[in-house]
């Protein structure tokens, strides 16, 4: 066991060193294929057909069928960070770098990400957020890392640094409860700050490779912490935590989408770049588009 847990840490640690040869997939393309061509940074459930997922990429935008089949909708950069609009279903949000190099800074798409606009730069942009996340306690309020964590607070038009990115940060995930509390899942536990970034402690699995953090529907948490699997928490007692499954513990984890209508419907992109499903919140999982 101390073998596989050393290979997870190394394989979590070097998440943001990430590198991938060009994409040549076209439209129709099997997952199975498209992942040996990029790297995936993101995904969350369609709300106009939630048996279909969102997938930003490293090089484009595709939908995800339940056949297991992916369609390029955009190909205009590398996603680096992706996130949808809680409350308005027209409303995507990334941020990331073209192919030259540099950032696109934050951008929007209303249709479905077909087409793409940079709303704002970021502070000292363009920026290139690699993790972040809008709050569903107050949809206009949106955070970003690009060194320092950044704020928006009027839907993304202006940015503010609001204090350093905690050590070895690996996702971010804002309050369902509280527009000024955000989550950071990093390699040395999970951390918590009630003043939107500005300052930071550990609320959880002190020392450990945290590589998912998600806010749910009705106040719940859930983690993924290498070697134990995913595990929820009310947000009101994050001190008990209830092992959900997660798959074995070699597999990690690193992105994490919950159907906004079935809680217990999950999605998940592992490390080693398979996308999974879970149907009974996290206990059971399996390959997307299997029978």
């Amino acid at each position: 066991m101390q073998h596989v847990t050393l290979r997870l840490r190394t394989a979590v640690a070097a998440l943001v060193l990430l590198a991938a040869s060009p994409a040549t997939a076209a439209e129709g393309v099997p997952l199975s294929q498209l992942r040996q061509q990029t790297h995936f940074h993101g995904l969350a459930v369609d709300p106009t057909d939630r048996s279909r997922l969102y997938l930003a990429t490293h090089h484009g935008f595709f939908l995800l069928g339940a056949d297991g089949m992916a369609t390029r909708v955009s190909q205009v950069q590398d996603f680096m960070g992706f996130t949808p609009h809680p409350g308005d279903s027209k409303i995507l949000y990334a941020s990331g770098h073209p192919a030259g190099g540099g950032g696109l800074g934050f951008i929007v798409s209303t249709d479905g990400g077909a087409t793409w606009t940079q709303l704002a730069p970021g502070a000292n942009g363009p920026v290139d957020f690699h993790q972040m996340d809008v709050s569903p306690a107050d949809p206009d309020v949106i955070y970003g890392a690009y060194g320092n964590i950044q704020v928006s607070r009027d839907g993304g038009r202006s940015w503010s640094e609001t204090g350093p990115s905690p050590e070895g940060l690996i996702q971010l995930a804002a309050s369902p409860a509280s527009a000024d509390r955000l989550y950071a899942a990093t390699r040395v536990g999970l951390l918590v700050s009630d003043d939107a970034g500005a300052t930071w402690r550990t609320v959880a699995f002190d020392t450990e490779i945290v590589s998912v953090v998600r806010g749910s529907p009705g106040g719940r948490l859930l983690a993924f912490v290498v070697g134990r699997g995913l595990l929820g928490a009310a947000e009101s007692d994050l001190a008990n935590w209830t092992p959900l499954g997660g798959g074995s513990t070699d597999q990690v984890l690193v992105h994490l989408a919950i159907d906004p209508i079935d809680a217990n419907q999950l999605y998940a992109i592992t490390y080693d770049g398979d996308v999974i499903a879970s149907a009974d919140g996290g206990t059971s999982w399996r390959r997307f588009g299997a029978p």
